[in-house]
């Protein structure tokens, strides 16, 4: 099994890159949606959550609003950092846990793609894979791309405030992959990726034991 992480800011098309790579067999995991799976109502993550950023993040049900925890959390890099201090150590732990029920079923050829929303500041769990994929772009050409997806200027330029500039993604890539032309183009350059870190060409999602 080969364990990749996929890196890239916002408007890079990491996402699309994942989506792709799991339409070809890959498996994919979403830290996303890993980390609201986290936010169970009543648990001493949640507590902590709407203890540090009030009890306003909290729904109905006592679990985590995902909007509300969004406009406290990521307003600047020194709350974000706080949010991920809280979540990370769990998250990576359900990582940990989600890899080793992978690895149990899978063949060494199969590639596993963790979405890494964060990468500078989960580099704690960096350890846990084999190869790092950054997709990167320039800033005009992802704001671009954010407008035409409907979000702000505004909006758009505070989250890139608070993420790692295109040179540090680099630096954390074993590979790097620029997506400035069409989605085809990106796909070429994917495929390319995979042949050269899967030693069989057949199907990268592997073979269930």
């Amino acid at each position: 099994m080969i364990t990749v992480f996929l890196i890239g800011n916002i408007a890079s098309g990491k996402s699309s890159a994942a989506h792709y790579l799991e339409l070809r067999g890959a498996y994919r995991i979403d830290l996303d949606h890993e980390c609201k799976a986290l936010y169970v109502p009543g648990s001493s993550l949640v507590r902590d959550i709407a203890r540090i950023f009030g009890d306003d993040v909290l729904d109905d049900r006592g679990g985590i609003c995902s909007h509300a925890l969004a406009r406290h959390a990521f307003s600047d890099a020194a709350s974000t950092a706080r949010l991920e201090a809280i979540v990370y150590p769990a998250l990576i732990e359900r990582l940990k846990e989600l890899l080793a029920s992978l690895e149990a079923r899978l063949d060494a050829a199969a590639l596993v793609i963790v979405e890494v929303s964060a990468p500078t500041s989960f580099m704690n769990a960096f350890s846990l894979a084999d190869e790092v994929l950054a997709i990167v772009a320039p800033f005009d050409v992802r704001r671009d791309r954010a407008l035409l997806r409907g979000m702000s200027a505004a909006d758009f330029e505070a989250r890139a405030a608070i993420q790692p500039s295109e040179d540090t993604l680099r630096s954390l890539a074993t590979a790097v992959i620029e997506n400035t032309g069409t989605e085809l183009e990106l796909h070429r350059a994917l495929d390319a990726w995979v042949a050269s870190v899967c030693s069989e060409p057949r199907a990268i999602g592997g073979a269930h034991a």
